[in-house]
């Protein structure tokens, strides 16, 4: 095989690879590892976390990639899509659906095969609700739409809980709800920033038909309902006095930069706040897991 072939198989594979949103897909399967963690007191088994994991991946791949084929005509509108394979020809959308056929399919076989039933429906149910209930109509159809389709985003904890014990459960559900909180403050600061983009791609974003200073003031409501929502964990005695207090301090964090974007007119708060919601994120789901820890390691220590 020549250079020039090796350097176009290359590009090849990284344009797939893109079609699955890798970022997205690695935040969502940190959350679901973190909640097969704390579905038990055991070490969670190898073989689901690797293949409960891996069928989530490559289910919520699937769905990333139907968002590409569908949003196609509108992504070479707007800066932060305009190089995605498809709006650029490198990838077809017949290739796109075969592929994104393939990688359901396969995420789902594996569930099926190596977890349990209970987490491949729930995982399917997911991939349905963003790929096609909120990619092809509510995306399009109201300015709530990230609002209605922020719960297929937010399934991954209860997926790896339920692909632990094959149940749902209130705790996972609490884990749900926060990231269903957590997704309207992050996605419409990247909205406010991107607002005359998705006006040109004609996609009634909260920004585009309310204004920016509704948005702003729904960043900060939601951002408030967050903090309340995140200490229910702690309440229902689900983690301890280190969570508590790391989430009272992310959640402070968060509605300092909501109130920033509130007061600042124009700049570039928008996108600062979209950043630290990231890392919000991440950060809080990884102190569940040390509180989750540290509580274990706590309660055993022996007497005396």
């Amino acid at each position: 095989m020549s250079q020039t072939e090796l350097n176009a198989a290359a590009v090849n594979w990284r344009d797939y690879l893109e079609l699955c949103k890798p970022n997205v897909v690695a935040l969502m399967i940190l959350t679901s590892v973190i909640g097969m963690v704390l579905a038990t007191q055991q070490p969670v088994p190898l073989s689901i976390l690797i293949f409960g994991n891996l069928g989530i991946a490559l289910c919520a791949g699937s769905a990333a990639a139907v968002n590409h084929i569908v949003d196609r005509h509108v992504d070479d509108k707007m800066a932060r899509t305009l190089n995605r394979p498809i709006a650029q020809g490198r990838i077809t959308p017949r290739q796109a659906i075969l592929f994104a056929l393939i990688t359901g399919l396969l995420g789902m076989a594996i569930l099926l095969v190596f977890t349990n039933v209970l987490t491949a429906w729930l995982t399917l149910a997911s991939l349905v609700g963003y790929a096609f209930i909120y990619t092809m109509f509510l995306k399009r159809a109201t300015p709530q739409n990230i609002v209605i389709g922020g719960l297929a985003g937010a399934a991954p904890p209860l997926l790896g809980w339920t692909a632990v014990t094959g149940e749902i459960h209130h705790n996972a559900l609490l884990l749900v709800l926060i990231i269903f909180a957590w997704t309207p403050p992050h996605f419409w600061a990247l909205a406010i920033h991107r607002k005359d983009e998705y006006a040109k791609a004609k996609i009634p974003m909260l920004p585009v038909t309310h204004g920016e200073r509704y948005t702003k003031i729904n960043i900060l409501l939601y951002t408030l309902l967050l903090i309340i929502v995140t200490t229910m964990p702690y309440l229902t005695g689900m983690f301890g006095w280190l969570y508590l207090v790391s989430s009272l301090l992310l959640g402070l964090g968060f509605l300092y930069w909501a109130i920033v974007m509130l007061r600042s007119e124009g700049g570039n708060s928008g996108m600062k706040t979209f950043q630290y919601s990231i890392v919000y994120l991440m950060v809080l789901f990884a102190v569940m897991l040390v509180d989750h820890y540290f509580i274990e390691t706590v309660t055993y220590l022996p007497a005396g």
